[in-house]
């Protein structure tokens, strides 16, 4: 049993708290000190009981959030006050109306916001997109009850080492999936990083591991590279009488792996490794003059890539972010990402949605103020008050919306109008007025004439063409990607469709008043089993639209007389089947595959799943599915991420253990030059030298270069390393990687 130190964790309490108090005295007012010192002693009470899994004592968890708000992010008092007891209503004794009465209603609000929704959900629901649809129903009001949650997110990333390996892949996928791109869409940019690196580090820790060693080896250089590129831009501004400040920092972890990844290149041809971040102290009126010339100066001594400019000056993101990218060719030939901004502009990149408040009066006496950010906060109400559907659905469409890219784009009077990258002719009409999008038949996009799918670019000027005859169909939900469109065009069919289902109705209860068959509950079940629909309305709704035609109910009533016999000969299927299972089984014997699946570890029926084709030593988690039982996932799935962010409830732990030699199927891709025979030496690899079987091969040869992917059975990933490992040496081999197929 671990030994603790009452006196020195009182100590350790102290230290925090009195940091807590240093950190947040800028931001106080009078009387703000003595309610924050309520706060914690309130939260240090209620939480004298409990300890984290780490062991240490619970209060460490809420003041550390309480810190990141005030440290990292730039909250007040009020927050401060809030993230102390964020957890005391979930976890202890305390009420609401014990908040409201003893810290007022604006803090009761927030926690409220931040308290989890507890009870019994249906199966098939997500308790986490619940609680995360019931936190952003507060965010209209509220926005430091989102702020608040990243914080307190970010506190469980840093200490999730303690947690167990299934709560961990839970946890580390929900805020990739939710918590990183909200901190980047609230312009939290360190946050989201960290987030992400973390992410990464708990999921695919050799990488992690890897791309860190890697960084850390290349650090003497990286500083040594940096000094020699930015001293003649220094010597140049400190002659042009700008006061401002340099610095150079990797790009994150996360950011390298994804370039990695998507491009398909090892760490060294990661070209844009670390950026180079310019900051002045600049006049708020000649803000975007300085940054341009701070731009001429750099481009004088560096030949930038066109291509590799991006202007957040002139017309910031929508999430504040204001910023000069310029990507430049160094006289060593390595290209070196250079951001220039004033220390305003850095304040909002760092702090995001927090420092756009602090800002929001001067920019607004200067009519010079980003509506992003209150834009988008309204954006989200109208998906609250519009979605109706299931809290996973509204999630879906919550992500679909936040974390896109953006397009500049014009109306016919030069109006500007920022869209989720992706946006469609169709989108900028419902962006206009709900009825002009109902209607809309077509566009003309730079005087020309295009379809309402037609995708929309940086710059286009739009002019939506309209029809009183036009009406929404389902088809367009596919052609809409901004959550506003959807939710108006779902509004739109539900009008029309309860419509049909009324028409729908009638006709039915007309076609069997003349079949002589009584129009009740039993009736209509009946024909709804009987025309394979999940429910009446679905049955009404298709009568209605003509889709099961009305002639076609006629044919009910033989299905009526002859039911009884249906259901006799059913029953016996079923018996025959029971038998047949169990004589199935027998022949079978007992199954072989030893994975270890639940708390418990037990060996128990499983299903691999298709998406990831898991095999022996994969990293894999169990997830239980509503018809299928339970299914086996990589860690690293495409699906993985969405699995364990909306449906955590039903992830349970699975682990291979040792076990005889079953073959999976896996696939490999070979890059490599192309000579006579190099076909030949990588099947005697395969075949010969380690006995694998081979399902398919395919390979390609373009102007030299070979290209080949292999479906193969294998063992386990250590048979699957071994093998790619002895190809990777034959002669003209450059690349080996596996592939889901």
């Amino acid at each position: 049993m671990i030994q603790v130190d009452l006196e020195e964790e009182r100590k350790e309490i102290l230290k925090r708290y009195r940091k807590l108090l240093r950190l947040a005295k800028p931001l106080l007012k009078a009387g703000d000190a003595k309610i924050i010192k309520k706060a914690f002693n309130v939260s240090n009470d209620a939480h004298k009981e409990m300890r984290r899994k780490s062991g240490e004592p619970y209060i460490y968890h809420p003041l550390e959030v309480a810190l990141v708000c005030v440290e990292e992010i730039g909250l007040g008092p009020t927050s401060i006050v809030a993230a102390l007891l964020h957890d005391v209503v979930e976890d202890t004794e305390w009420e609401l109306e014990d908040i409201e009465r003893e810290f007022g209603h604006k803090v009761m609000q927030i926690i409220d916001g931040l308290t989890k929704i507890s009870g019994v959900f249906d199966y098939g629901s997500s308790q986490q997109a619940e609680n995360f649809r019931k936190m952003l129903l507060t965010l209209s009001d509220d926005v430091r009850v989102i702020l608040i949650k990243i914080a307190d997110r970010l506190n469980n990333m840093r200490t999730l080492s303690s947690m167990p390996r299934h709560k961990q892949l839970k946890i580390a996928s929900e805020t990739m999936y939710l918590y990183a791109p909200l901190a980047h869409r609230l312009g939290l940019y360190t946050i989201k990083s960290e987030l992400e690196d973390l992410y990464l580090k708990y999921t695919d820790t050799d990488t992690y591991n890897f791309i860190i060693e890697k960084i850390n080896e290349t650090r003497l250089s990286r500083n040594k590279f940096i000094k020699t590129f930015i001293a003649p831009i220094e010597e140049e501004l400190k002659a042009q009488g700008f006061n401002f400040s340099i610095k150079g920092r990797p790009k994150s972890v996360y950011s390298i792996y994804n370039k990695m990844k998507k491009q398909n290149i090892p760490f060294e041809e990661v070209y844009d490794l670390f950026a180079v971040r310019i900051i002045m102290d600049s006049d708020y009126d000649n803000e975007k003059a300085d940054c341009w010339q701070v731009y001429s100066v750099v481009t004088d001594f560096y030949r930038p890539n066109p291509d590799r400019l991006r202007d957040w000056i002139s017309t910031p993101r929508s999430n504040g972010y204001e910023s000069l990218h310029t990507t430049v060719m160094s006289n060593t030939g390595q290209w070196v990402e250079v951001q220039i901004r004033t220390q305003r502009m850095d304040d909002i990149a760092e702090r995001g949605y927090a420092a756009h408040w602090k800002y929001k009066d001067k920019e607004a006496a200067t009519n010079k103020a980003s509506p992003g950010l209150d834009d988008w906060i309204t954006q989200v109400r109208t998906l609250l008050e519009s979605n109706d559907g299931s809290a996973i659905e509204f999630m879906d469409d919550f992500r679909g919306n936040l974390f896109h890219d953006e397009v500049f784009v014009f109306t016919p009077k030069g109006d500007l109008k920022v869209m989720p990258f992706g946006s469609t002719a169709l989108d900028f009409a419902f962006e206009i007025h709900t009825e002009v999008g109902a209607k809309c038949i077509g566009a003309k996009v730079n005087q020309k004439l295009v379809s309402i799918n037609h995708k929309l670019k940086n710059g286009d000027q739009v002019e939506i063409l309209t029809s009183n005859k036009q009406k929404p169909t389902e088809d367009w939900l596919n052609v809409v990607v901004t959550s506003r469109a959807k939710a108006k065009i779902k509004d739109a069919l539900r009008e029309e469709k309860k419509s049909s289902i009324l028409d729908g109705k009638e006709i039915v209860q007309r076609k069997l008043k003349q079949m002589k068959l009584e129009f009740n509950s039993e009736t209509v079940e009946q024909l709804r089993a009987y025309f394979e629909t999940k429910t009446a309305n679905e049955f009404y709704y298709k009568v209605g639209k003509g889709i099961i035609e009305s002639t076609s109910i006629k044919s009910f009533k033989d299905f009526k007389d002859d039911k009884r016999q249906k259901s006799k000969s059913t029953l016996d299927i079923v018996k025959d089947e029971s038998s047949f299972t169990k004589q199935i089984k027998s022949l079978k014997g007992p199954d072989h595959d030893q994975l270890l699946i639940g708390e418990d570890m037990d060996v128990v029926d499983y299903i691999l799943a298709k998406c990831c084709n898991p095999i022996p030593g994969d990293d894999v988690f169990g997830f239980v599915t509503v018809n299928e039982g339970i299914k086996i996932h990589r860690t690293s799935c495409p699906n993985a991420l969405e699995l364990l962010s909306n449906h955590g409830n039903r992830v349970i732990k699975a682990k291979w253990t040792s076990q005889q030699e079953i073959a999976f199927l896996a696939g490999l891709r070979i890059v490599g030059t192309d000579r006579v025979g190099l076909i030949n030496d990588v099947t005697k690899v395969i075949s010969n030298e380690l006995k694998v079987n081979m399902r398919s091969i395919t390979v390609d040869s373009d102007a030299g270069i070979f290209e080949g992917t292999i479906k193969l059975y294998v063992h386990s990933t250590q048979h699957l390393e071994k093998l790619m490992g002895n190809l990777g040496k034959v002669d003209g081999v450059i690349k080996i990687t596996r592939f889901d197929y």
